[in-house]
């Protein structure tokens, strides 16, 4: 085998690194050396200000336009979605305003925009004889014997306005009326329902008894009944303001002998910015105790 010839390579030719061999390429010259792109710096242009200003002009121009469309596609892709005017979408604007946290009643019944005058008076003593007090109310009232027996059970959140009767008397007058397994009842009932928030405790107890007797027609009778009003006044309860509102609601039930019952209502503003009510009921099946529909309001003292 005889040595290769020597090969005279022009200068500034590239070389093969040492301790490398070149493979077999046929056909292919040595390929041109492209020069790099331009940058934003280390360009040929750098010693010149005025091109290299141009150039970095021109990166700034396309990064803009990039920013902005971009922003385009975004705004297009919400659109379509149905995220632009939905809440939390880019242009839900300000967020909602908080919702409405007053209870029920301080809704429907605002403070009256002139407060009523309304002296201080003593409490008078209460009724010789048994009481019921209702602490949570902030009243008591007069107990009465057989067959009347003390409340033992609760009515929660009835009707809209959600109050809640735990204390009071009563006695059965149709055990198992039409055979559904309910009793029927005559009723003395105290409770509360806030009607102001915060400090406030002016009432308007003419609005807050309109609004209880329309929520005890709702939660205790059938949809059918008939009002027949009876009496609405202002007046003071154990010395504090006070409203009544009497009234005799006529119904017909499958089952139920009692066709009409006679409802007393007190509304008292104990000084709370709760209101408080007594409720009396008497069916027309037991005429003979109207009369506390009348007593038992007049008995009532704030404690």
């Amino acid at each position: 085998m005889r040595p290769s010839p020597t090969v005279q390579r022009p200068a500034g030719e590239p070389r093969a690194a040492s301790g490398y061999r070149s493979g077999n390429v046929s056909g292919l010259g040595v390929p041109p050396v492209v020069p790099p792109p331009d940058v934003l710096i280390g360009g040929p242009d750098d010693d010149d200000p005025i091109r290299r200003n141009k150039r970095i002009m021109k990166w700034l121009g396309g990064g803009a336009i990039a920013v902005v469309v971009i922003g385009l596609v975004v705004i297009l892709a919400s659109v379509m979605t149905n995220n632009a005017t939905t809440p939390g979408g880019i242009f839900a604007g300000k967020p909602d305003s908080p919702s409405d946290t007053r209870p029920e009643l301080a809704r429907r019944c605002p403070p009256p925009s002139i407060p009523p005058e309304r002296p201080n008076q003593q409490v008078p003593p209460a009724p010789a004889g048994p009481r019921t007090a209702d602490e949570e109310a902030g009243i008591s009232y007069k107990e009465y014997g057989d067959p009347w027996s003390p409340w033992d059970a609760a009515w929660v959140d009835r009707g809209e306005l959600k109050v809640t009767y735990r204390v009071g008397q009563h006695f059965v007058t149709e055990p198992n009326y039409g055979g559904g397994g309910s009793d029927y009842h005559a009723t003395i009932l105290s409770g509360h329902v806030p009607a102001a928030v915060n400090d406030g405790l002016v009432l308007d107890l003419k609005c807050i008894g309109d609004q209880i007797a329309a929520d005890v027609r709702v939660s205790f009778y059938p949809d059918s009944n008939q009002l027949e009003p009876i009496e609405a006044k202002d007046l003071e309860l154990g010395g504090r303001p006070a409203r009544l509102i009497k009234f005799r609601l006529h119904f017909s039930q499958p089952g139920l002998k009692a066709k009409s019952e006679l409802v007393s209502i007190a509304l008292v503003d104990v000084g709370r910015v709760e209101a408080a009510i007594l409720y009396v009921s008497i069916p027309d099946t037991h005429r003979q105790f109207d009369y506390v529909a009348d007593e038992a309001p007049e008995s009532v003292r704030p404690i």
